[in-house]
């Protein structure tokens, strides 16, 4: 079988996120059996060597630029990266955090106000009257600009039916290249390895060819989730989007054949959403797509079994710290749990470890006990390490990668509901996998549990580590994926 891959994010090395990890090793698995023809973006770490070994894994591989990063202008002596040229070549100003461009500057070092329509400079004067400038409620200089293009981002949403982060990554080269393999005829299937792929299928290619979208997880349910934890940093914009996300995943699921998610509860939140009654009429082209339920994996070799139990008094969390479910996970831990923990064992400690941390994580390694690594190059040794491996998740929807490594590594486990989810972790007659906390004194209460129960702490890592070898090693998923496309 042809299969024409698509992915955003480039999927080498696979250790930097969960779409990485995911997106590579279905691949790998897939190209074992079909020719497997991947498209994806280069972001700005990626380097040579890795588009190299990413070759070798494919049939056929095409990267793109990735338009989120325009061409670098050049460095000057001292290091500092030049705005980029006009046409006319006029230095352009640089951008804000925000990435708003700010206007230039006079020859006096003063900011002008933007151009309006007409190209009258705003706040200048208009038939005798002055409009003052804007409060900037910002604090800094590119406050006002930065709600201006958070409005123009909405109102892009609005307009276009389509989230302002799934556009910022479309590129129309590899549209185009993905219209012709289409037209020509080159691929029996499409897999569009997360849902910001959806973006480059055009919905009549689902009446003659496989198209499968592999969401990891349901952009609206996670909306909805935030909401009604009541843990969304700003609730009026996601209450304004979560309309507006239904009604984008119910049109781009309607283009699918196949739809794939990572735990049964995205797939009941996707079976809610595109019941029949509740679909647009215009959407004429649809029929229900299948939806079937393929969770992630785990590399063996990667994360291997721990040798011993380190014991002590040490905790860890793991997940990229830029992401948000994570940040409030670590805070949550850090705040909340640990101190009483603390309290109780002095020399608790905990080791937050991920690509990126946020100024809000890394200020929590300014307290007592706590140390932030950011990216390290072996995540299991330092699971190895650690007495308890803590997932404190209260929001996001789909299978954890974190909680599938722990176990395979043979970390014991205190994890939330959100943490666990799409796992069952036994119980009765079933052997226990990992224990369950959601409320802090619940957490306190299970962590003292496997503190001061090396057995049990025993129990958990071989069962843990004997359930991921059976059930979620990568050829077990990438033989379900496989048969998916051979349906």
């Amino acid at each position: 079988m042809q299969i024409l891959m698509l992915s955003s994010t480039f999927p080498y090395p696979p250790s930097r996120g969960g779409t990485q990890v995911r997106t590579f090793h279905l691949l790998k698995y897939l190209s074992r059996r079909h020719h497997v023809i991947l498209g994806t973006l280069r972001s700005p770490d990626v380097t040579d060597a890795q588009i190299h070994e990413l070759r070798q894994q494919v049939a056929e591989l095409a990267v793109f630029p990735n338009p989120q990063i325009p061409p670098q202008p050049p460095l000057t002596k001292g290091g500092l990266r030049l705005p980029p040229l006009t046409q006319d070549g006029v230095r352009l100003p640089p951008l804000t955090q925000d990435g708003v461009r700010l206007p230039p500057l006079t020859q006096e070092g003063l900011r002008l106000p933007p151009l309006g329509k007409g190209g009258l400079r705003l706040y200048q004067q208009l038939e005798g009257k002055f409009f003052p400038p804007p409060r900037n409620l910002g604090g800094t200089e590119g406050g006002f600009y930065a709600i201006v293009g958070k409005l123009g981002r909405f109102a892009g949403f609005l307009q276009s039916g389509t989230p302002p982060n799934v556009l910022s990554t479309y590129s129309p080269a590899m549209q185009n290249w993905v219209d012709e393999l289409v037209t020509a005829g080159k691929c029996d299937a499409i897999t569009c390895e997360h849902s910001v792929n959806e973006i480059y299928v055009r919905p009549q290619w689902r009446q003659k060819l496989l198209t499968v979208v592999n969401i990891h997880s349901s952009v609206w349910g996670t909306c909805k989730q935030i909401l009604e934890t009541g843990t969304s940093e700003r609730p009026l914009r996601d209450q304004l989007n979560l309309p507006l996300l239904a009604r984008y995943e119910k049109r781009y699921c309607a283009k699918f054949s196949r739809i794939v998610a990572t735990t049964s509860t995205d797939k009941q939140l996707l079976l809610q959403l595109l019941s029949p009654r509740k679909m647009e009429k215009r959407i004429d082209y649809f029929s229900m797509p299948t939806i079937e339920v393929i969770p992630n994996g785990v590399d063996l070799v990667e994360f291997p079994h721990r040798a011993i139990d380190p014991g002590g008094h040490t905790l860890i969390f793991a997940g990229a710290m830029n992401n948000f479910p994570n940040i409030d996970a670590a805070r949550f831990l850090a705040l909340e749990i640990l101190p009483i923990l603390q309290q109780r064992y002095p020399d608790t400690t905990l080791t937050l470890v991920g690509t990126s941390p946020v100024p809000p994580v890394l200020a929590l390694g300014k307290l007592p006990g706590i140390q932030v690594l950011g990216r390290v190059q072996k995540v299991a040794e330092y699971l190895h390490q650690a007495t308890v491996c803590v997932v404190p998740m209260r929001i996001g929807l789909g299978i954890k990668n974190k909680t599938l490594e722990a176990m395979a590594a043979g970390t014991p486990i205190v994890a939330s509901d959100r943490g666990l989810e799409g796992l069952a972790i036994g119980g009765e007659s079933q052997p226990i996998l990992a224990l369950r906390a959601n409320e802090v004194q619940e957490y306190v209460e299970a962590i003292s549990t496997l503190f001061e129960n090396p057995h049990l702490r025993h129990e958990l890592s071989q069962n843990a580590r004997s359930h991921i070898e059976t059930q979620y090693t990568w050829d077990t998923i990438g033989r379900q994926y496989d048969r998916l496309l051979d349906i």
